[in-house]
């Protein structure tokens, strides 16, 4: 047998790895290495996958040696014949060599095993998860850092919360000049401990989205026990309740129906395109923000639900109380059931469609006629022989709108206040019927581009 040369050769046909630790010898006779590399798995497998090798063909050559092309000469001589004492050396017994290969092959499984575990307990990229000790979170998806503040840095933003924008049921929205004289808005969850879980369910919400018709979250401070705040970018012109309902300027037609259409890519962008199925529960011409280009930001994610909580809800009281929604918009079959599914954000897409159109507000407790706007319209989309469209139509536009448009808004609201859930039409289709009937919303130049 050739001996082990600095290469880690043995003879001129079989290679193995130097030996680095336990040099022993082997049950064939001959000086085998194993190899162990302290980073690379795959070293270790090579040196027992040549090492097996190597000690199955030494057993084979134990017993049986002919003639090689380097012994033979001219005249050749005979075949080599063991004795007694070299088969004996030789000789491996199956009682040995069998438990060693299993036992071999079953380590090799074992280091595979290992290895495909720890490959797969590696982070995915598309995670995105809520660390509340970091100071920065990073999105993942596009690059966007959510910074966190102190309360100090809140105060100093908001000028000790001077300046008062909006307010809900839940929170307060102050003014705020953040770093580089950018404008913000600081929305303030106040008071008890289930207003924090309120906070705290948002913001988690909040860090997995990504589209430019929902509001963008800058950064979040929740230094002080019952208190969180959220940071926002600032749109300049305010809701759509307030231009469409508290302004003397009349909201041109276009926009309204570019609203509508941008609104319904969020809704779609909650239901279909993010990893885990979002219901927003309170959509409402409130929570519909307006940037200085008239394009709409959906806000307001306190009563929204995620995952498996946004197709079935618990019927608790109290979870009831969490996603009520707001008067005039709540699909009345989750008043009913208690059941919460995408179908009741696009009951309320569907009230807001017909806001649009009519000019009329969702709910107006000084209405003569009644205070819902769906028990107003919805009897005129269901007549059986057609619908009056002009006369629908806010009469503050003064005939300056798109008839073929007005028809096609008020059927897909007709479609998503019906009363079975099930015949409601979603997100997607709703965006389709609006690019195949409206043609300046089909161009790809006008569409606001999800990142």
């Amino acid at each position: 047998m050739s001996k082990l040369n600095k290469e880690g050769i043995i003879g001129e046909d079989i290679c193995i790895l130097r030996p680095v630790l336990l040099p022993t010898s082997c049950v064939c006779g001959c000086w085998c290495g194993w190899s162990i590399h302290s980073t690379s798995l795959l070293l270790v497998i090579s040196s027992l996958y040549f090492q097996l090798t190597f000690c199955v063909a030494s057993s084979s050559a134990a017993v049986t040696l002919g003639p090689t092309s380097s012994s033979i000469t001219n005249p050749p001589t005979p075949p080599f014949k063991p004795t007694g004492a070299a088969l004996q050396d030789h000789h491996v017994d199956p009682t040995i060599l069998i438990p060693i290969c299993v036992s071999a092959l079953l380590l090799l499984l074992f280091v595979m095993g290992c290895f495909t575990k720890l490959f797969r307990r590696r982070p995915s990229n598309n995670q995105v998860g809520v660390v509340i000790e970091q100071k920065n979170i990073k999105d993942i998806d596009d690059g966007c850092l959510f910074k966190k503040y102190s309360w100090d840095d809140i105060e100093r933003f908001s000028n000790n919360l001077s300046q008062v924008v909006g307010s809900g049921g839940f929170s307060t929205v102050y003014l705020a000049r953040l770093p580089a004289t950018i404008q913000g808005a600081i929305k303030i969850h106040f008071g008890s401990e289930r207003l924090h879980l309120v906070f705290k369910q948002e913001l988690d919400i909040l860090l997995r989205l990504r589209h430019d018709n929902i509001v963008k979250l800058l950064g979040y401070c929740d230094d002080i026990d019952d208190l969180g705040a959220l940071v926002f970018e600032y749109l300049p012109n305010g809701s759509l309740q307030e231009k469409l309902h508290e302004s003397d300027s009349v909201l041109p037609w276009r926009n309204r129906m570019t609203i509508a259409f941008q609104l319904a890519q969020a809704i779609e962008y909650l239901h279909e395109k993010c990893s885990l199925q979002i219901v927003h529960g309170d959509i409402k011409a409130s929570n519909v923000l307006l940037d200085e280009y008239m394009n709409c930001k959906l806000c307001d994610f306190g009563s929204s639900k995620m995952g498996f909580s946004s197709i079935v809800m618990p019927s608790s009281s109290r979870t009831k109380q969490m996603m009520i929604g707001s008067p005039g918009y709540t699909d009345p079959h989750y008043l009913r059931t208690g059941i919460a599914s995408k179908k009741n954000d696009v009951y309320s897409f569907g009230v807001i469609i017909l806001e649009l159109i009519t000019g009329m507000e969702a709910f107006s407790p000084e209405r003569q006629i009644g205070q819902l706007l769906t028990s107003i319209a919805g009897p005129m989309l269901m007549k059986s022989e057609g619908m009056n469209v002009v006369e629908m139509v806010d009469p503050r536009l003064e005939g300056d709108f798109d008839l073929e448009e007005a028809k096609t808004m008020l059927s897909i609201a007709a479609l998503c206040i019906g009363h079975s859930p099930i015949l409601r039409p979603s997100a997607t289709q709703i965006l389709q019927t609006i690019k195949d009937q409206i043609s300046f919303l089909s161009s790809p130049t006008l569409l606001p581009l999800c990142k």
